[in-house]
């Protein structure tokens, strides 16, 4: 009988910990809920930036990151690149990547425009106050956490959700595609909603 409390006992334990873990990563990638959207007004390296700059025709790929992620972020901003690259003139002209920093306290206008400088002129770079980006990235369904480094050469990490947003200028996500290290779920995204016009 008391073999069997304690198996009960243990079974309990572990439900709870796979329940905790699975909240834990819905929470990470931006779910239960689903992003709203809506509208995106930041300092850039473009001077202010606003989605409603946007051409009727034109989407912004938005993704929320920061210049000293050391895996992720430069992965993400790599693969909009290669995608970029792959477009037609007249599709490029349409899309306009955007990079949310999640670091606004290192991440400044000037670090900014060196960082998204690597990976093409189209790039923008925005930042915003804490209370700004907080306010933005729930709206959008990131989430994102500082995470102290006392034994590294940084004294902190970001972590934060990584998936990128195809929005249009009225700040309505039209596509939400996740995190991978190749071009093709984004390229397959941004055809299909080119497409649409």
């Amino acid at each position: 009988m008391k073999r069997q409390a304690i198996c009960w006992v243990f079974g309990a334990l572990v439900l709870l910990v796979v329940a905790g873990g699975l909240a834990w990563y819905q929470q990470l990638t931006g779910e239960p809920e689903g992003p709203r959207g809506g509208p995106v007004e930041l300092d850039s390296t473009a001077g202010p930036f606003s989605l409603d700059q946007l051409d009727e025709d034109q989407l912004a790929v938005l993704f929320f990151g920061y210049t000293y992620c050391p895996d992720v972020c430069p992965m993400s901003m790599a693969v909009i690149r290669q995608v970029m690259q792959e477009l037609d003139e007249a599709q490029r002209r349409r899309v306009v990547p955007v990079m949310i920093t999640v670091d606004p306290a290192r991440d400044t206008v000037e670090r900014l425009t060196q960082y998204v400088g690597f990976f093409g002129e189209d790039f923008i770079g925005a930042t915003g106050t804490e209370a700004q980006l907080a306010e933005l990235a729930a709206r959008y369904g990131v989430v994102y956490r500082r995470v102290e480094t006392p034994e590294s050469a940084m004294p902190y990490t970001v972590d934060h959700s990584s998936s990128l947003y195809l929005v249009d200028r009225h700040g309505r996500i039209r596509q939400r595609v996740l995190y991978s290290p190749t071009p093709f779920p984004l390229q397959s995204a941004l055809e299909n909603e080119l497409a649409r016009g």
